[in-house]
Formats: structure tokens, C-alpha cells, sequence
């Protein structure tokens, strides 16, 4: 089982929507996907319990279905405030942690200190971290200021997602970008590329 942790402290960093768009992704591709949610809103869970049936089958370790269910890929929806045992035990289930970093200030200072705490961290030896920008374009200021923000700490930004409401109408039913017509999330695949070839790396 390969077990990709999304996190970062600060609350509406964006993880539950690269949480559930990440699981739409390897559930399309065939692969048995399960979701630990633990996030206190649940939103993760909400977001699996309205998906349509026909769609390919995501469980939440929560719940009956997960009760025995193998699993070749699992993503973890961390809480905001994530620390101490319970940000080490997390670390240790995880291949690859993504931390989702949103464009303002507050976000950028409370993603630095989270990030030097994982550099620190013995545990992620053994994992890969990587970068998104959420809610934000390449080639602008948010941008700049988020590839200055990383300049030290030798981490790849993976994406760049820009803010649209397709994430948010998606979700509403229970859908991932990946379970909608290509046609209509052509610009939002396009800028999920680099990030999805590092999450499929051994």
C-alpha cells in the first residue's frame, strides 16, 4: 500500500481538495483507493459518501466498506493544527507527503515553520515532500513570492492550481476532476500533469 499524506497546519490550505481529487485520480487508473479522514468537519468522508455509484469505488478507512478492504493506494486528509505524536504517526504511514501552501502571507509563514518541522523530523527520511501553490497561477506574484518562500529548503513546487469553481461543483457530487469529461477541465489536467507523474514514481 502506498500512503500519500496531505498536510499542512493552517486551516483552508486547500488539502481536502487535492485529498479527493488525488483519490478520484488513482481510482480512475484502476487502482483500489481508500481515504483516512481526519479532519474533525469530515468533508473528505461527506465528499465519498455522495459519490455516484457507477463511478470507480473509494472507501474511507472509517467506515464498513474499509473494513477489510486491500488497498493499493491510501491518502490521508490531515487536520489543521496537525503536530506533535500525531503529526509523527501520520509521518510514518506516509510514502510521499504533499503540503498545499495558499497565497497570502499567513499561510506562507505558518507553511514555513511546518516545513522546517518535517525537515527536522527524523521520520521523513524515508518520504518524499513536494509543494502545490493553491489557488494561484504560475507567472504571477503569488508565484514569485511562493518560489522565493522555497529558495532554502530544496523542495519541488509540483503544481500550480489556480482557483475555479469546477473543484468546488465537482465536489458537490461527489466527483474528482477525473471523473468529468476531459473537455471540461482541459486547463485544470493540463497543470495536475507534473504532480501526478511524482505521486506514480515508485
Amino acid at each position: 500500500m502506498k500512503t500519500i499524506l496531505i498536510a499542512n497546519p493552517k486551516g483552508g490550505s486547500g488539502k481536502t481538495t487535492l485529498s479527493v481529487n488525488i483519490a478520484g485520480f488513482f481510482a480512475n487508473q484502476g487502482e483500489r483507493v481508500a481515504m483516512l479522514d481526519l479532519d474533525r468537519q469530515k468533508s473528505a468522508t461527506l465528499w465519498v459518501n455522495a459519490r455516484p455509484r457507477e463511478f470507480p469505488e473509494i472507501v474511507t478507512l472509517e467506515s464498513k466498506k474499509g473494513e477489510g478492504y486491500l488497498v493499493d493506494r491510501l491518502v490521508i486528509d490531515s487536520p489543521a493544527g496537525l503536530h506533535g505524536k500525531n503529526l509523527i504517526h501520520a509521518i510514518r504511514l506516509a510514502k510521499k507527503i504533499i503540503v498545499p501552501v495558499s497565497p497570502s502571507l499567513f499561510d506562507l509563514n505558518a507553511s514555513r515553520d511546518f516545513l522546517r518541522t518535517l525537515a527536522d523530523e527524523k521520520e521523513t527520511r524515508k518520504c518524499q515532500i513536494g509543494v502545490v501553490g493553491m489557488r494561484m497561477s504560475a507567472r504571477t506574484h503569488a508565484a514569485a513570492a511562493l518560489e522565493n518562500f522555497l529558495s532554502g529548503l530544496d523542495l519541488p513546487i509540483l503544481a500550480y492550481l489556480r482557483e475555479t469553481q469546477i473543484y468546488v461543483n465537482a465536489a458537490f457530487e461527489g466527483k474528482s476532476l477525473f471523473d468529468l469529461p476531459p473537455h471540461l477541465a482541459m486547463r485544470e489536467l493540463e497543470q495536475w500533469e507534473y504532480m501526478l507523474n511524482w505521486l506514480e514514481k515508485n
